[in-house]
């Protein structure tokens, strides 16, 4: 029997010589044609960029000089204004005669002319006297620079003034002189917030610096005051993520300047001709890329055009090779109704899966269920026994006449039953994954809320409760009844713990930094598991006496908190457990020292 010859056109013959090459040589053109694309694309980027970058520099150094310009012009014709009131007779003749009816009328009138911030009319003791700002007459100026050195000299002296709130102020003062003697000072502030608020309408930060390096004007207010390195620092580089994908889009552009809010920025000054001051400019580079993406989108959209070209020569030869597919069909489509019986197969046991699935579901709302009732019934637990004790004490003082005394147990009473109707009430919040509650909350606060509410326990017992607390307050954002139920939880495991000891003792300790850290320490026997500790229904105590929940509610609450709980074991015996809770950000605000109070 004959074997069939392999023809050319055959599926599995060998490919010609002739056919072989014309492939490698399509793809070595495809290749050469993205090498020069990537070269082209790279050396007009590098160009573009140079070139955009020093046209925004320019135009840049442009507005600067522009913007140092007006702020000149401002100062120079603000400088003339106390020359001219100091010589006024009718304000140097109110001093004389302590007659100000009318100054303030007159100063209005002088401001709305000359287009100042304010003016101010002070008497040789720093009083104001008259002033366009009717609220500051009667203020005390005396102590400061622009007063006393007004006084010493008999020339127009200049002062600066920079507060974080309020900007700074710019006064030109002079004093008033009649006979020969100095009868009063007036003070001119020059009107430079109005440029502050114009330079705010650009994208760039712009600051001015005065000789001592510090920052007098700028469009950031929180850089006032601050040198422009402390400035720059303030504001969080970006991480090494940010800037790997920041070099990733700007790869060809030259090491910036600076950082402002964590994006790169190219820096630009220039000189101010007065006082040594100086004016900085900081500017993204977002027209930069945008020109130069611009253009790199059109070179890519033609290199693209030409590939495109080529696989469409590439595709036509492979059209030739279809018909020898052809054959495969059959095949094909044999393996589709496989695939096809297959996948009804799957969706039938997808379909078994979502049934055992809800199953599954049901019974862990009913485990669900089952955990909620035993943690209220944890949580009520404690209120109703300080409530028994309360009733008792109550009792007692009844019956020995003693109202008052009573009356202050049933009010404690009553706010045990408010304390028991919020642990009811957040259920709901529970059932809406919680966050509703939150509000700022002093830890202090709610360590004594706790220690209040663990009072019938703590006089039961010989336990010596000590704690150390800031000064300042220790604000959080929590829950304060679940937070003070996680406290109370965790005193009353370290009582338990320290059942048996000849001197139990229970130590409370907060402490701030990066985050608010509540340290409860007992000398009790310690922890035996600490790896099972915060899972549900496992407990030390005997049968009866706990339900294993304590812990793992108060983990789970923490959390909700943003916050953590650990447990160790303390190196002298007995157990602390740690809750972290992130501090509520604060300006200005420092931690106070701690204070140490036993109880």
């Amino acid at each position: 029997m004959t074997e069939p010859v392999a023809s050319s056109d055959t599926p599995g013959a060998p490919e010609p010589l002739g056919r072989w090459l014309r492939r490698i040589a399509l793809r070595a053109g495809a290749v050469i044609v993205v090498c020069v694309a990537i070269a082209t694309i790279w050396m007009t980027n590098a160009w573009l960029t140079e070139r955009f970058t020093e046209t925004t520099r320019v135009r840049t150094e442009l507005r600067l000089a522009l913007y140092s310009g007006n702020v000149l012009s401002e100062l120079q014709r603000t400088s003339v204004v106390p020359l001219l009131l100091a010589r006024d007779p009718i304000l140097i003749k109110a001093l004389e005669n302590n007659d100000f009816s009318s100054t303030s009328a007159q100063l209005i009138t002088a401001r709305e002319e000359i287009a100042a911030a304010s003016i101010r009319l002070l008497d040789m003791s720093g009083r104001v006297v008259a002033a366009t700002n009717r609220n500051l007459i009667g203020t005390s100026y005396a102590d400061e620079a622009f007063f006393v050195e007004a006084q010493r000299s008999r020339e127009t002296i200049f002062t600066t003034e920079t507060q974080q709130s309020t900007g700074t102020e710019f006064d030109y003062s002079r004093a008033l002189i009649a006979g020969g003697h100095p009868v009063g000072v007036i003070v001119v502030e020059a009107e430079l917030s109005k440029f502050e608020r114009s330079w705010a309408g650009i994208s760039d930060a712009v600051a001015v610096v005065d000789s001592e390096g510090k920052i007098i004007l700028t469009t950031e207010p929180k850089w006032r005051g601050l040198t422009l390195n402390a400035a720059l620092a303030a504001r969080p580089a970006p991480t090494a993520i940010e800037r790997a994908l920041q070099a990733t889009a700007d790869w060809a552009n030259d090491p910036p300047d600076a950082w402002l809010r964590g994006q790169a920025v190219m820096r630009t000054e220039t000189r101010i001709p007065f006082r040594g001051w100086k004016m900085v400019a900081f500017t993204g580079y977002e027209s930069v890329r945008e020109r130069v993406n611009a253009v790199l989108a059109l070179e890519i959209m033609g290199f693209a055009i030409l590939l495109a070209a080529g696989f469409y020569l590439i595709s036509r030869r492979a059209r030739v090779q279809t018909l020898a597919y052809r054959r495969e069909s059959t095949e094909l489509r044999a393996l589709n109704a496989r695939l096809s019986r297959e996948i009804a197969e799957r969706e039938r046991v997808q379909k078994d899966l979502a049934v055992v699935e809800q199953s599954l579901a049901q019974s862990s709302k009913l485990a669900a269920l089952g955990e909620m009732s035993a943690a209220v019934s944890h949580e009520l637990n404690q209120p109703l026994a300080a409530m028994k004790t309360y009733l008792a004490g109550a009792r007692l003082l009844l019956q020995r006449a003693r109202v008052e005394e009573a009356l202050s147990s049933f009010q404690r009473i009553d706010d045990l039953i408010e304390r028991m109707g919020a642990i009811t009430r957040q259920l709901k919040s529970y059932a809406r994954k919680g966050g509703e509650a939150f509000e700022p909350v002093d830890m202090r606060a709610a360590v004594s809320s706790a220690l209040a509410m663990m009072e019938p326990q703590l006089k039961a017992k010989t336990v010596r409760i000590s704690r150390i607390m800031p000064r300042e307050p220790v604000m959080v954002m929590a829950d304060r009844i679940r937070l003070e139920q996680v406290i109370i939880n965790l005193l009353r495991n370290a009582l338990d713990a320290t059942k048996g000891r000849p001197e139990p003792e229970v130590e409370l300790i907060l402490a701030t930094g990066e985050t608010a850290v509540l340290s409860v320490r007992d000398n009790g026997t310690g922890i035996a598991d600490l790896e099972k500790l915060f899972e549900p229904f496992w407990t030390t105590k005997k049968p009866g006496e706990g339900t294993g929940l304590g812990l793992a509610i108060s983990s789970s609450i923490v959390t909700d908190f943003g916050g953590r709980l650990t447990a160790r074991n303390a190196e002298g015996g007995g157990a602390v457990f740690e809750m972290q809770l992130p501090l509520l950000p604060a300006e200005n605000h420092t931690p106070g020292a701690g204070v140490k109070a036993a109880e």
